[in-house]
């Protein structure tokens, strides 16, 4: 999985009125002018920004998808999904955390 037909499609969407009226009304044909893999296509069409993520796909730029709800991904959807997603930087599954919980007692 290269990524960067996700990418593409992402900045696309952002830059290109055309593209997002396509995606919003046949996002299966929209997506074949995009250099995407079957399986990138299915977690697009799914909306599986977590999977995408964890795949390497940037986060910022999936984020644009919710700015016209493209996909079904609004805000509140995105948000959802991409919690659940594993952190490649943490293989052994612990949490994820700023840090900030360990000096609790300075940010009261």
């Amino acid at each position: 999985m290269s990524i960067y037909g996700v990418h593409k499609l992402c900045r696309s969407a952002l830059h290109d009125l055309k593209v997002r009226e396509a995606l919003k009304a046949e996002p299966a044909a929209a997506m074949a002018q995009f250099p995407l893999t079957s399986d990138e296509k299915q977690l697009l069409l799914a909306g599986d920004v977590a999977a995408l993520w964890e795949r390497g796909a940037s986060g910022f730029l999936l984020s644009y998808l919710t700015r016209w709800d493209l996909l079904g991904l609004t805000v509140e959807v995105y948000s959802e999904r991409m919690r659940k997603a594993r952190d490649w930087r943490y293989p052994s599954g612990g949490e994820v955390s700023s840090g900030r919980e360990k000096y609790a007692e300075y940010w009261r």
